[in-house]
């Protein structure tokens, strides 16, 4: 159960996060979102403070965003029954197409033409008299609740996502997967000052019986290993490890004084490296710490970018994880405390918003290509053109999802169960 909790925080996290960026940023450039839902699937609750209906849903796993476009017009088919609500100047302020039992108080209407993009009317026939039709001006902010209860407003052309400045929907699609960077950032800055000081290169403590017990002392610097000036721990443990146990000549500062010492790493079974014995002291400082985070996040942005290149260069569905995959990591890491959450929550963010990018329709980096190619010829892209652009990438990833998804639940629990 916890490691299940884990998981719908992590992944909603992260998703939710993405589509606050396009949230955000569409609102911004004027493009009309209908809805911000956290979680997926049934309705749970909504509400309305202004254009955008925000609804909370039962599958608490991550949310979207419903900008306006063609696939998000607002379609009354001739022949439906509604209820119209009027302003004080009789233009349709609210329509209720849901067709249940608790309609909203004002006008039934058997519609025979709507038009809720262009020309902003409804027309039909009034309390069933069919004798004259009568046709209603939509204001251009009116809602409508479609048939599952939801109240979107109405997507007139104006606010649609096709009808804003190329500029404008490069930086809606492109604002996701930066906020998931984003968020990768400040989450690996949190786990580096939630966690012990980088090492530096001073001994801190030297434990008993080991190779170091009479060589090295506490508050001993490390300068160089068989003549190689040493930086940092890590370039320590590096000479220490492929010396393969032959003896180093140390040179260290003690008390202000330079001295070298003779050091014989040993071979430990348990950690399958070569030691010496000694742990390296910590700078807790706040300067310290800030640079860790901030190198840190570069490391893991540069380790992703390699990682999709080898992808490319040699692909393998051992490679990829999908929710199952995610999830066997999530639990790993929420086993092994905070810190390691938290690094595991920075690195998942950066890994989604970089992935994201990538120029394949149906991800925002398909999406981006698109834009670019309408900003660089000055014109839209043909509507059907990208319409079966997008179905070809939405098949392609649907597929890799159910390969991707088999192949993680054949790794992590089928393979496991067998062995």
């Amino acid at each position: 159960m916890k490691s299940i909790l884990a998981f719908i925080i992590v992944f909603g996290l992260v998703v939710f996060v993405h589509e606050f960026g396009h949230f955000f940023v569409a609102k911004k450039a004027g493009i009309l979102v209908r809805e911000f839902s956290i979680g997926m699937g049934p309705k749970l609750v909504q509400w309305r403070p202004g254009q955008t209906t925000y609804t909370i849903r039962w599958l608490p796993l991550g949310g979207y965003v419903r900008l306006a476009g063609p696939d998000e017009q607002s379609e009354i088919d001739p022949g439906t029954a509604v209820v119209l609500e009027l302003n004080e100047a009789g233009n349709v302020t609210r329509i209720d197409a849901s067709e249940s039992d608790l309609p909203i108080e004002g006008r039934p209407l058997r519609v025979t033409k709507a038009d809720l993009v262009d020309d902003l009317t409804i027309a039909g026939y009034e309390n069933g008299d069919e004798s004259q039709l009568v046709t209603y001006k939509v204001d251009h902010d009116a809602t409508m609740i479609d048939d599952t209860g939801t109240e979107l407003q109405i997507t007139p052309r104006d606010v649609q996502l096709p009808a804003a400045k190329p500029w404008k929907k490069l930086a809606t699609s492109f604002a996701g997967p930066f906020m998931n960077v984003v968020l990768g950032f400040v989450v690996l800055m949190i786990y580096s000052f939630a966690s012990v000081g980088p090492a530096t290169t001073t001994v801190g403590q030297v434990a008993a019986n080991s190779p170091a017990q009479h060589v090295l002392q506490k508050g001993d610097q490390i300068v160089a290993i068989n003549g190689r000036k040493i930086n940092t721990f890590d370039q320590v443990s590096q000479a220490i490890d492929s010396s393969k146990g032959k003896t180093l000549t140390v040179k260290v500062k003690r008390q202000g004084s330079e001295k070298s010492v003779q050091l014989t790493p040993k071979y430990s079974k348990k950690t399958k490296s070569y030691l010496v014995g000694i742990v390296a002291k910590a700078d807790n400082s706040f300067s310290a710490k800030l640079k860790r985070g901030w190198d840190l996040s570069w490391q893991v942005t540069g380790m992703i970018f390699q990682a999709l290149g080898n992808l490319f260069k040699h692909f393998s569905l051992n490679k990829l994880s999908g929710p199952v995959g995610i999830y066997s990591e999530t639990s790993k890491a929420t086993s092994m405390g905070l810190t390691y959450m938290l690094a595991f929550v920075g690195m998942l963010s950066i890994n989604l918003g970089i992935v994201n990018l990538i120029p394949i329709p149906g991800l925002d980096g398909g999406k981006l290509l698109l834009e670019l190619i309408e900003l660089l010829r000055g014109k839209p892209i043909p509507e059907e053109h990208e319409t079966v652009v997008d179905l070809i990438g939405v098949v392609f990833l649907l597929i890799l999802i159910i390969a991707v998804t088999g192949n993680d639940i054949y790794r992590y629990f089928i393979k496991w169960s067998l062995k």
